[in-house]
């Protein structure tokens, strides 16, 4: 258990319509929570790290929240920085995903995919691929949530599964001082989208009843700048009262996203010529106008995960 505050520091990479955040736990042996994609070691971290009197070469664990493709894309790179002496953590449940950019193909074809009416979107989704993930690799150390990791000295890091944005989100809690790392696990409204993404609804709103109730984070890093209702962005470094908000907020839209989607799904779905169809009745009652084909294509991973919940229950 830490005893004295150990300082974080947020490493940015920036990448399209996203700011790619990072973290830098300043331990004994130090921590890189999540590597951003292919260049963001060499071209966020390594200036970041050299103006605050660190070096990239000294990163002992490097801690990934979860497997898509702006979280562990620059795992290799920075692995290599290191000399291939960091350990490279990840839930065996997302770990295929660090394995391999065809995993990421998958995904997208057994997903979101099945609603882009993209004859293309396989060649797209294979060649974001090949070209933000610094390579295929073997994690070192595999989670489940429950693990503890000693960061050297007394600092040690406790990992709990948070699954629903993906099978393997897990969170890292700095013990001691309940910072709390979450990733792309407390969606609110959505990032750049306007949406929230997750593929498993109801490990989601589970996953965030734990971090209210039982986690409790004093901060809360998160992967993106995600937005409140009136569509302002929080930062990605929140304190325990924005860290409460954020949760009840994420749990309140999940909610009405969970009545709108049930209303379509029991009514039926009808393919339209809606870019929202076959879930067209669910955009046009939660006002949402954002374009469903931007990548990640929040809306249909989230409205897939309801429909795949719906049709195991009836």
């Amino acid at each position: 258990m830490t005893h004295d505050a150990v300082a974080v520091h947020p490493l940015v990479s920036p990448w399209g319509r996203f700011g790619l955040y990072s973290f830098y736990i300043d331990a004994p042996e130090p921590a890189i929570v999540d590597t951003g994609i292919a260049s963001s070691p060499a071209e966020g971290m390594a200036p970041a790290l050299e103006a605050i009197g660190r070096r990239i070469e000294d990163v002992r664990w490097i801690l990934l929240t979860h497997g898509h493709i702006d979280h562990v894309g620059g795992a290799h790179a920075l692995w290599e920085f290191t000399g291939r002496r960091a350990q490279v953590v990840i839930h065996e449940a997302d770990a295929p995903m660090l394995r391999s950019r065809r995993a990421h193909v998958d995904e997208y074809l057994t997903g979101r995919g099945r609603y882009l009416d993209d004859p293309e979107g396989e060649a797209k989704v294979t060649a974001a691929a090949d070209a933000v993930i610094s390579g295929e690799m073997e994690p070192t150390q595999l989670v489940r949530g429950g693990e503890t990791l000693s960061l050297g000295g007394d600092v040690t890091v406790s990992v709990h599964a948070i699954p629903g944005h993906t099978p393997g989100s897990v969170a890292y809690v700095l013990d001691g001082q309940r910072a709390v790392f979450t990733g792309d696990a407390v969606q609110v409204h959505g990032a750049a989208n306007g949406f929230p993404g997750y593929t498993d609804p109801e490990a989601y709103r589970d996953s965030l009843v734990r971090l209210r109730d039982e986690i409790r984070p004093r901060n809360l890093y998160l992967g993106h700048p995600y937005r409140r209702a009136d569509g302002t962005p929080y930062g990605v470094e929140l304190d325990e009262a924005e860290a409460r908000e954020a949760i009840a907020q994420s749990l309140e839209i999940e909610q009405r996203v969970a009545s709108a989607a049930c209303r379509c799904l029991e009514d039926g779905l009808t393919e339209t010529d809606s870019p929202y169809s076959p879930f067209a009745p669910v955009a046009e009652e939660l006002g949402y106008t954002g374009d469903p084909a931007l990548e990640p294509s929040p809306f249909f991973t989230s409205l897939d995960g309801y429909r795949r919940h719906h049709e195991q229950h009836v």
